[in-house]
């Protein structure tokens, strides 16, 4: 089970279900989800993370793996300026994970924005780099060329394309692989039409997300401590069945059409 529910990011041994608080979770949740050991942490602009966070880097920055990343990242300068600001927020000199955010819709892969994401890790600054990406192609080949430590990317039971299109490129250069949008904005916890078979949990969703061996961490965002209790008790029952594996996948094709 330890394998499971573990793996190496940032050169961090981390838990593989990464906690996003931007979506209601109270302080003293996210404290508790810390405690129980959540320690891959993406911070966004908003939500109730960054105050427990900051206590927590103060206590023990060396079990930790923050990431954060630019709100727009179309020039170096825009980058360095993201970097910067998250510096001062956590209050650290260093950040695990530095992401360009959404490229290709909020941010470009250009010289000047890879220049200055080098210079971030070569100063120290950074610990790794990384994108969040949609264009699954284009992150295939970021997998394969390019300085990129870690890839963000968008993997669910209604959307596997990433199993064709990105991890198949992963063997040359090893980069970590972070999933997001597990539960489809929660329209994978919902009866689609003419689906008469069980409906998945969220819990089911991570699973089937670290079920895959090419995926080191999925990001939840639970809105309450019940969701948080609730997603962490479903990996105690480990990765996939065959049977839950076909269950989940033809459930996420009739969401998908």
């Amino acid at each position: 089970m330890g394998d499971f529910l573990h793996r190496e990011v940032a050169g961090k041994r981390v838990f593989r279900l990464g906690l996003a608080a931007n979506f209601g979770l109270a302080e003293a949740d996210v404290e508790r989800a810390l405690d129980r050991g959540m320690n891959y942490l993406y911070l966004t602009r908003r939500g109730t993370l960054e105050a427990p966070l900051r206590s927590a880097l103060r206590r023990d920055a060396d079990k930790l793996v923050v990431a954060t990343g630019t709100t727009v990242g179309w020039l170096g300068g825009s980058v360095r300026r993201s970097a910067e600001r998250a510096l001062k927020t956590l209050g650290v000199d260093r950040i695990d994970v530095f992401i360009l955010s959404w490229l290709g819709v909020a941010s470009a892969w250009t010289d000047g924005t890879q220049r200055e994401l080098r210079h971030l890790k070569e100063s120290g600054k950074v610990r790794a780099l990384g994108v969040s990406i949609h264009d699954r192609e284009r992150a295939g080949k970021l997998a394969e060329d390019s300085p990129l430590d870690l890839l963000m990317i968008r993997y669910n039971m209604a959307h596997p394309g990433a199993e064709r299109d990105i991890f198949p490129h992963l063997a040359k250069r090893k980069p970590s692989v972070v999933a997001y949008t597990a539960t489809r904005w929660r329209k994978l916890l919902k009866r689609p039409s003419g689906w008469t078979g069980q409906i998945p949990t969220a819990g089911d969703c991570y699973r089937f997300c670290l079920s895959s061996p090419h995926v080191d961490v999925v990001l939840c965002g639970p809105a309450d401590g019940r969701q948080l209790d609730e997603n962490l008790a479903a990996l105690e029952k480990g990765p996939l069945t065959l049977e839950e594996d076909g269950w989940m996948r033809g459930f996420g094709r009739v969401v998908h059409g």
